[in-house]
């Protein structure tokens, strides 16, 4: 099991799962995410598209300028995935990705702010060992009021 919001919670502790790896942000999406927090983006607000385009319209052509060199500077798969062009290259061709991250309006770039938002959380992976047949990996015990 996949968890972000263990790091907050500890649900799946719970429910007798072992932790058995932990995602740390990627560096180069972490050199993205300081070039944001100097733009005064709050990076824990990411992953909201409101606020992200009100914040990129409050920007100024300069500001903006510097964000995408950031992107640029910075070819994360994910972001060179979202503006592949062509579906037969699934990363396209970084020429490309570069042209298109000097062409992007507001709502692309808001969607790239939004994956830097959700490669900036801490991942967490959870194995289940050795449950009854009834138990479903500990859930059962640990959260009895969703099994009445």
């Amino acid at each position: 099991m996949n968890a972000v919001m263990a790091k907050y919670n500890p649900f799946a502790e719970k429910a007798s799962m072992q932790k058995i790896a932990q995602q740390q942000s990627v560096e180069s999406v972490s050199m993205v995410s300081q070039m944001l927090s100097e733009l005064g983006f709050n990076l824990h607000l990411m992953g909201s598209e409101r606020y992200v385009r009100e914040k990129l319209e409050s920007l100024n052509p300069l500001q903006v300028s510097k964000l995408k060199e950031s992107f640029i500077k910075n070819k994360h798969p994910r972001f060179k995935k979202e503006m592949a062009a062509s579906r037969r290259q699934p990363f396209g061709k970084t020429s490309e990705y570069v042209k298109s991250i000097r062409n992007a309006d507001v709502p692309k770039i808001a969607k790239l702010l939004k994956i830097v938002g959700m490669l900036l959380q801490t991942k967490f992976t959870f194995l289940c060992f050795g449950t009854d047949n009834d138990e479903v990996c500990g859930f059962r015990k640990a959260f009895p009021k969703f099994y009445k």
